[in-house]
Formats: C-alpha cells, sequence, structure tokens
C-alpha cells in the first residue's frame, strides 16, 4: 500500500499491509457470523459512505477511526474529530481488506452506546413498531428508512430481531437507524403486554384474510403500536394472540403478500396519513 500523509488535526495514515493489526475492525465485513462477534465484543460498529457517517457523527456516536481512499480524504476533512486516525489505502487493498468493493469510498469505526430502556423510547410515542425476529438486516434497515420517512417515533425490537446497526442495515437505511429511537426488550414472552401496560392499542400485521382492514383499524385507534412478525413465518402465535387486533393491509387478489419491508412502509403511511 501507498503511505500518504495529508496534513490534518488528525492522523491520516497510509497502511503498508494489509495485515496491520490497526484495521482489525474493519476485516471480513462480509462475514456475518464474525463480525456479529467482533462488533459485540468490541462495543462498534461500521458505517459506510459519507452521508452515513455524518449522520452517525451528528447522532452522537463516538469515532474509533476511518477508513477510506485518498480521493475521499479531504470531502470528510471536516468531519474527522481532533486525534481519530485515518487510514489510507487504494481501493484495491481497501476490498482485501473488507472483502467487498468500497462503492462508496468511505469506512468508519464508530462505539456504540447503550440502549436505553423499552420505556424510556416509546414515552410520549404516539405511534410505534414493534420487530418480532425480523432476521435479515437489509428488512430491518429498509423498515428503519420507511418508518423515518413516515414520521413513526420508535421502534421496539423483540430480543432476536437483526441488529440495526449491522453495516448492511445502517447502509440500507441510509443512517436512518441513527434518528429513530429503538430499544430491545428483555423479554419475548410478555413483551406485547407491557407495551399494552404503557398505553399501546396492539396491532398484529398478518396477510390473513379474515383480518381486518388496516386503514379502519388506524382510524379507531388511539396510540398504535404495529407489531411485523418475521419474514415468511410472519407473528408467532403467541404475539399474534396477544394482540388487541389483527390487521392486514388491503391488496389484489393476484398477490397473497408483501415483502415485510413493503409491508412496513405502506403500514407507516397509513399509521401517519390520518394526521
Amino acid at each position: 500500500m501507498n503511505t500518504v500523509s495529508p496534513a490534518h488535526t488528525s492522523p491520516v495514515v497510509g497502511i503498508d499491509t494489509l495485515d496491520d493489526p490497526r484495521l482489525r475492525d474493519y476485516a471480513n465485513l462480509r462475514d456475518v457470523s464474525l463480525r456479529k462477534s467482533l462488533e459485540a465484543a468490541e462495543g462498534i460498529f461500521i458505517a459506510e459512505g459519507e452521508k452515513v457517517i455524518r449522520r452517525a457523527i451528528e447522532a452522537g456516536y463516538p469515532v474509533r477511526s476511518f477508513l477510506m481512499s485518498e480521493r475521499w480524504v479531504d470531502g470528510l476533512r471536516d468531519a474527522i474529530p481532533p486525534g481519530v486516525p485515518c487510514y489510507v489505502a487504494p481501493p484495491a487493498d481497501l476490498a482485501r481488506v473488507t472483502g467487498f468493493q468500497v462503492h462508496r469510498g468511505a469506512l468508519a469505526s464508530m462505539a456504540r452506546v447503550p440502549l436505553p430502556p423499552v420505556g424510556e423510547v416509546v414515552s410520549g410515542a404516539s405511534r410505534i413498531l414493534v420487530l418480532e425476529d425480523i432476521v435479515d438486516h437489509t428488512n430491518v434497515g429498509a423498515i428503519f428508512r420507511g418508518a423515518a420517512a413516515f414520521g413513526i417515533e420508535a421502534v421496539v425490537l423483540a430480543p432476536r430481531c437483526a441488529d440495526p446497526l449491522y453495516r448492511r442495515s445502517v447502509k440500507v437505511s441510509m443512517g436512518a437507524v441513527f434518528s429513530v429511537p429503538y430499544a430491545r426488550m428483555s423479554t419475548w414472552y410478555d413483551g406485547l403486554g407491557a407495551l399494552r401496560q404503557l398505553g399501546f392499542d396492539v396491532i398484529a400485521l398478518t396477510p390473513a384474510a379474515d383480518a381486518e382492514p388496516l386503514p379502519r383499524v388506524v382510524r379507531r385507534s388511539r396510540r398504535p403500536a404495529l407489531v411485523l412478525g418475521t419474514e415468511g413465518d410472519g407473528l408467532s402465535a403467541r404475539w399474534e394472540g396477544q394482540a388487541d387486533v389483527r390487521a392486514r393491509i388491503p391488496i389484489s387478489p393476484a398477490v397473497d403478500s408483501l415483502n415485510v419491508a413493503a409491508a412496513a412502509a405502506v403500514a407507516c403511511y397509513l399509521l401517519t396519513s390520518q394526521d
């Protein structure tokens, strides 16, 4: 790798070897199982692309380091906090370290912050989403983006739901995971009962033909908590049974159901269209 050191209040460092230990945060970003264990142990996540990196910094996440190709340094120079190292390498070497072509040019290793409790996150919220065991990171990111677009005030995750701060979730959400408050339930079994005690109307979204149309349910709901189930199987029988009402999005009979991220976007619009 070529060494470059543009003048900056933070060290801009050229990397000479692919196995430099300072790049450990960025290694093998496509290996989901490896990244889950590493990021949990280190308390980190990876932000990708200038816009997402800036949104993470604006949301208050501390930056550990940057990794980027040289041409991105000037564009991000003002976002690099003093004292935070910025590692620079050619695009081909970035791909060898991370395991993919870094088309957005820049990565940042960010420190996680503790999640607030569910009660704190939903306090004062008039409409929220609840995600049960949605394991696809792309879907989680897309759901957060839709939630941000339509003014959903908080998202609550079941214990086994995918991590919104996994790189793919962050990227697909375009940083919306930083702007929509969220919390993770400590227990799944009575999770919906706890939300009901906090004053929410628990609405289970399902494609079942005998469920009520969601627009009708929304019109009479005072404080909706819309519950979305995992890809394929949908909501568990327990959570569907615990809901105050089962609701469906009216769609053409030519299609049996929507992808959970698409359904979430439509549902978020319906939840907020009554304003």
